[in-house]
């Protein structure tokens, strides 16, 4: 059987994945707080018809053996968690975090969704909501209307009506294994068992990131570097394929030969 075939396919398949997550990257090049996935492969199966260390004969050990291999897969695509550039707006309500940290957010369902998105903006009924209407919990309290927010580095949040003056802290939560979150779409992550159990804290403190008001993180995704993964792929993609007709050419020849 020629293995050829099948392990450059195998190499197409997983290129093709590859592909489509740099697409995506570069699709959400612009989306707040978004955080580019990096694929990772691995080898499959080996097939091995003379092992490294068998008995040679006369006592003899087979110092190297022979192992053809059956081409590769997509092990997983993890999340890069790493800092987003941030960008001022000027907004009272935009909110981005720089350092380690998730805002908490009420979803339709009742669970718990985990941002970085902090574009935030206030309900007829004067919450915190996302841009999707969602509620923003990590301690936010109801903001009357035509109020004065200021919020500091630390999570104080002090707001200024015609009622009076309130103040409430923020918290963050933080994952051990942010990479084991399972990312929801409209820039939300659920907790997995990979991601381990959320522990809050407030910001800046205890190793969690601060908060900076009129802010907003955009997305860690780098085009240049992205781009060249774009070429990276489809060199592979192609070589891949050169294989699979190489491959052909000679079942060809093999069909064509006369006894």
């Amino acid at each position: 059987m020629n293995l050829s075939l099948y392990s450059a396919a195998t190499g197409m398949e997983a290129q093709q994945l590859n592909l489509n997550t740099i697409a995506n990257n570069l699709a959400n090049v612009n989306t707040p707080g978004f955080k580019r996935s990096k694929i990772e492969f691995q080898d499959l199966l080996y097939q091995k018809p003379r092992a490294s260390g068998a008995d040679s004969g006369g006592g003899n050990l087979v110092p190297t053996g022979t192992e053809v291999g059956n081409g590769s897969r997509v092990a997983a695509t993890s999340k890069v968690f790493t800092q987003g550039q941030l960008t001022n707006t000027g907004e009272k309500l935009d909110v981005a975090i720089q350092g380690d940290g998730f805002f908490e957010v009420q979803r339709p369902d009742g669970s718990i969704g985990y941002t970085r998105d902090g574009s935030f903006k206030l309900s007829a009924q004067g919450q915190v909501v996302t841009i999707d209407g969602m509620p923003i919990l990590s301690g936010f309290q109801a903001i009357p209307a035509g109020s004065n927010v200021t919020i500091a580095e630390n999570g104080q949040v002090t707001v200024q009506s015609n009622s009076g003056t309130q103040s409430f802290r923020l918290t963050l939560a933080r994952f051990a294994n942010p990479s084991g979150l399972q990312s929801l779409g409209g820039n939300q992550y659920s907790e997995t068992a990979a991601s381990g159990t959320p522990e809050a804290g407030a910001p800046g403190e205890g190793g969690f990131g601060s908060v900076i008001q009129g802010y907003i993180e955009g997305s860690n995704v780098n085009i240049v570097e992205e781009m060249v993964n774009l070429i990276v792929a489809q060199r592979a993609y192609e070589i891949n394929s050169k294989s699979v007709q190489s491959s052909d050419e000679m079942l060809q020849n093999v069909a064509n030969m006369k006894r």
